[in-house]
């Protein structure tokens, strides 16, 4: 099967061969004539198998053959396809695949996140695009600046929906459809299914088409798979080992927290192996830039938290390693899928210390299949060691007001607490939990009613001299029309 089979234009089938692609993979054989025929579509496939052609493509194709409507005297042309991506990575790379892809169209695009200025943004915006890629935290700045206008979107694609999922996006996805036309095409892509994916699905999409082209949260057969038992103390030391006895080069390192990401990445600057970090706290030029030297080869090691787990597409990256396995089961097949993608061979290490054998039950129950194990001489299992779970490997830090983002700075919290707030080993639903007001130099401490550490904190009003106190308001209840995104546990 060809490209140009499906019914994309001589352009487009131009700009794909030029990307050295000569025929669809499955899941674009399959999505691309579904989307094109106009429908709604709930498509999944295992990551790394090219789903973002599999909606970029005919998306480009319905827009060069398709009139626009004409601006309003003096507006911008009216954006005519939003895609939504859960972190600012991913975002980046779905619009370098849009800029690709329509090189030799007249069809302009851009992409909005957060962590850099916005300036630029609303410049762009206001000489207009027909494609805005976006995250959803910085879509919504936008909408709150009214530097965007979504009223003539007639295309809507969620990409990594069980992510935005997962990093409590719900909220936010709810508000922006309420920016959209009634009436417009969604797309909703993922690489894993769920029950909560399902639920989305129902209330989103209208009759739509099913794609599932592999079995639902499979890993690709193209990746082989290790776990490594060791000792937790010496996993570091095992690392820099593998990489240095097999002379490793661009090697994508997954932890589970940001604080263990920095401190394994100077750890392995001092065993001589060059390492950066990278993670929702890093700024975004400094993620920028370690990417950059990442896909160079100039840098040797990426140590990354799960936001990477998304978003990143490097040409036959060799080797992932979990240096910690990850609490979510899924993440696991995100992480891995960083390699062997496109029908490259890669390799996936596991360094597998006894308090996460329960962890990796889950994996393998998800998988449908058992990890081999494989013990490295001299890094054998001490019996006397100490292996105990980690409650939480950040540092102690003081709690900051929440800000206003997107997916890389922990899920984007939202002001009112429509997103997620920090928890010890993660994150949770900020919603319900309530706050306390700031104390008042006027109102004595004998008014101001304790809370229980355990209870959602409630605000008791001062009641005047001779009168009880007034009733607390009750706690409100998590979630919207009973509709909750699975709080992430990764420690981004």
């Amino acid at each position: 099967m060809s490209f140009a089979s499906l019914g994309l234009s001589e352009a487009l089938v131009r700009a794909v061969t030029e990307r050295g692609y000569d025929s669809p993979t499955p899941i674009q054989a399959k999505a691309i004539p579904a989307v094109l025929s106009g429908g709604d579509l709930l498509a999944g496939a295992q990551t790394g198998t090219g789903k973002t052609a599999g909606f970029v493509l005919p998306i480009l194709q319905r827009l060069s053959t398709t009139p626009a409507r004409k601006p309003a005297a003096g507006g911008a042309r009216p954006i005519r396809v939003l895609i939504l991506t859960p972190t600012r990575e991913l975002a980046a790379q779905v619009e370098e695949s849009v800029v690709a892809y329509s090189k030799h169209l007249k069809i302009s695009s851009t992409v909005v996140f957060g962590g850099v200025n916005i300036n630029p943004q609303i410049d762009r915006l206001r000489r207009g695009v027909d494609i805005l890629v976006a995250t959803p935290g910085r879509l919504l700045d936008h909408a709150g600046q009214r530097t965007v206008d979504l009223s003539g979107v007639e295309v809507l694609v969620l990409d990594e929906a069980d992510r935005m999922l997962d990093m409590g996006f719900i909220h936010d996805i709810r508000r922006v459809l309420k920016l959209l036309p009634p009436q417009r095409q969604n797309l909703l892509f993922s690489a894993t299914f769920s029950d909560e994916i399902k639920a989305l699905a129902d209330g989103l999409l209208n009759k739509p088409a099913l794609i599932e082209v592999a079995r639902r949260n499979a890993t690709a057969d193209t990746v082989r798979q290790r776990v490594l038992p060791v000792d937790k103390a010496r996993k570091r030391e095992l690392l820099s080992h593998l990489v240095r006895e097999h002379n490793w080069f661009q090697v994508l390192v997954f932890t589970r927290t940001k604080h263990g990401a920095n401190r394994l990445a100077e750890q392995l600057a001092k065993d001589g192996i060059p390492s950066l970090a990278i993670h929702g706290n890093k700024s975004q030029n400094a993620r920028t830039r370690a990417l950059s030297e990442f896909k160079s080869g100039s840098l040797q090691v990426l140590v990354a938290t799960d936001i990477a787990a998304r978003g990143l597409d490097i040409v036959e990256l060799p080797h992932v390693v979990n240096f910690d396995l990850p609490n979510v089961p899924e993440d696991y097949v995100h992480r891995i899928g960083r390699t062997g993608r496109a029908g490259a061979e890669g390799e996936a290490v596991s360094l597998v210390s006894p308090d996460e054998s329960g962890l990796l039950r889950d994996i393998e129950r998800l998988i449908r299949r058992e990890i081999p194990r494989e013990t490295i001489a001299g890094f054998e299992l001490d019996p006397n060691a100490r292996n105990e779970p980690d409650v939480d490997d950040r540092p102690p830090r003081q709690p900051r007001r929440p800000m206003r983002g997107d997916a890389s700075r922990g899920a984007g919290p939202r002001q009112g607490g429509q997103g997620v707030a920090r928890s010890q080993g993660g994150y949770a639903s900020s919603r319900g939990q309530g706050t306390q007001p700031p104390r008042s130099a006027s109102a004595p401490k004998a008014q101001r009613a304790p809370v229980a550490p355990s209870q959602p904190a409630r605000v008791v009003a001062a009641a005047p001299a001779g009168q009880p106190p007034a009733p607390a308001a009750p706690a409100r209840p998590s979630g919207v029309g009973g509709f909750r995104g699975r709080p992430s546990r990764s420690g981004r």
